[in-house]
């Protein structure tokens, strides 16, 4: 009993304290969110405010009980605490729930819990286990691949639900993978190809090619420093692709001229192959590696943006771009959004005061669009101190990290902050309307209980490592 008295001594009260404030404001956003003049007690059970309560006096005892709960257990059972919840994704997939469209939860009597939101902090925990001893071997492609096998296989069986939100954070655990010693090149080209992904949707594929083109023969220039290698090098590409061209045109009639380009750059790199051998030329190498690529890649979008996305998706990403306006259809979510948020003013209409709110302009407005709710109805000042306060809680996670004498725990410290972090940016921006609608809750804030209890998982058990900090795993 002393050894259990002294774990919650130990537990950092700061941590918790943002906890119990962010689910509190939250429960009672969720109340004005969903306010019913017929139903106007806060403890009503048929009301969601009411259901929400049950959700957090269970989530009490169950943060409780994993700060009770051995810190070895933890790492001991890692791997089994995943490899089950992979099995529920898989299970979910053939007897789950299907709620608009999403195939996703496992109904239990009036319970519906989602599988996807636990396996968070179980690909956390075996995220951590696997680097425990690997964290510095990163840089080995065969402990990369591991790695990246254990957060790619749970996002993998959530595409399938499909719930592409879900799968997104799911992703965010290749920040953790950065912070171990993931190379900073290969982090650097994830965010070039999300560039590369915009810009192939936002401009015309014709141009956004010759953009890359030129750049690469400009950065051969300077790494050349001969005109004439690189105007010989200009002179092959366009030779190639005339030929291509003249081919298509005259017998296949199928290919379009970014295509015709790209095979004449594959053509030219056969030609120019003995002279980066024979010279060494790395760089040139490089260079020419990067181009054709990026090329490869942006003529992938443009067929998986038209072949492979849904139609409503595709509106999503065209609305939020603004290459298209529809107000009243795909864009209504964000619209109406935007309009609660900015109707707040500085100091918001007033708790319970809120007319988007009241009048249900905002579909989703207890869950995915539960920050329309503050804008409004708290204005910019409380708007500031929610954000305020979750800065404050990713400051805190990160600080603990840092100081866990353990590698297992410091990974795991990171897992969490990446989850709740990439949760609180897709969820507000979507709100805002500078992020697609992908449907995220807002950590702790938003209504639901697997969402709630899958959060909690996490933090608690991180709270519980960080509370045996100096007592040793092993």
């Amino acid at each position: 009993m002393e050894r259990k008295l002294s774990i919650w001594s130990n537990v950092d009260k700061i941590t918790f304290l943002l906890f119990l404030l962010l689910v509190i404001m939250g429960w009672l956003n969720i109340y004005a969110a969903v306010f019913n003049e017929e139903h106007r007690k806060i403890f009503d059970f048929s009301q969601r405010y009411g259901k929400q309560m049950v959700w957090i006096i269970t989530t009490i005892f169950l943060a409780l009980a994993i700060l009770f709960i051995d810190n070895r257990f933890y790492f001991f059972f890692a791997y089994f605490i995943y490899g089950f919840l992979i099995i529920l994704l898989l299970l979910v997939l053939i007897a789950g729930k299907e709620i608009y469209g999403t195939k996703a939860w496992f109904e239990i009597g009036p319970v519906s819990l989602q599988p996807s939101e636990f396996a968070k902090a179980g690909t956390a925990l075996a995220l951590a286990r696997y680097l425990n001893n690997r964290s510095q071997e990163l840089t080995n492609l065969r402990v990369l691949i591991s790695a990246s096998g254990l957060i790619l296989l749970p996002a993998l069986l959530t595409v399938l639900q499909p719930d592409m939100g879900t799968t997104i954070v799911y992703l965010s655990f290749f920040i953790v993978l950065f912070r171990e010693g993931l190379s900073p090149y290969i982090f650097i080209s994830g965010l070039l190809l999300l560039i590369l992904f915009f810009m192939a949707l936002i401009l015309n594929e014709l141009y956004v090619t010759i953009a890359i083109i030129s750049l690469g023969f400009l950065l051969s220039l300077i790494v050349a420093r001969k005109k004439s290698a690189v105007a010989a090098g200009i002179a092959v590409l366009a030779l190639f692709s005339f030929i291509i061209y003249l081919f298509d045109y005259h017998y296949t009639k199928k290919l379009n001229i970014s295509i015709v380009i790209l095979a004449g750059l594959l053509l030219s790199g056969l030609v120019y192959s003995w002279h980066f051998y024979r010279y060494k030329a790395k760089g040139l190498m490089i260079i020419y590696f990067f181009v054709l690529g990026s090329l490869i890649y942006i003529n992938f979008v443009d067929y998986a943006y038209h072949h492979l996305l849904k139609p409503h998706q595709r509106e999503r990403i065209e609305i939020l771009l603004q290459l298209k306006s529809d107000p009243k259809g795909a864009g209504y979510n964000i619209n109406q959004a935007v309009i609660s948020i900015g109707s707040g003013g500085l100091t918001g209409k007033g708790y319970l005061g809120g007319t988007q709110t009241k009048y249900r302009f905002v579909p989703a407005q207890s869950t995915d669009f539960i920050f329309c709710t503050v804008g409004e109805e708290w204005g910019l000042i409380g708007s500031v101190v929610v954000i305020s306060l979750y800065v404050a809680l990713f400051l805190r996670l990160i600080f603990l990290a840092e100081r866990q004498r353990s590698a297992f725990a410091r990974i795991f410290g990171y897992g969490v902050v990446s989850v709740l972090f990439i949760h609180f940016f897709i969820n507000i921006g979507m709100t805002v309307g500078i992020l697609p609608v992908i449907g995220i809750p807002l950590p702790f804030f938003s209504y639901g209980g697997s969402s709630l209890w899958g959060f909690t998982f996490l933090l608690f058990i991180f709270l519980r490592l960080d509370a045996a900090r100096n007592e040793y795993l092993i």
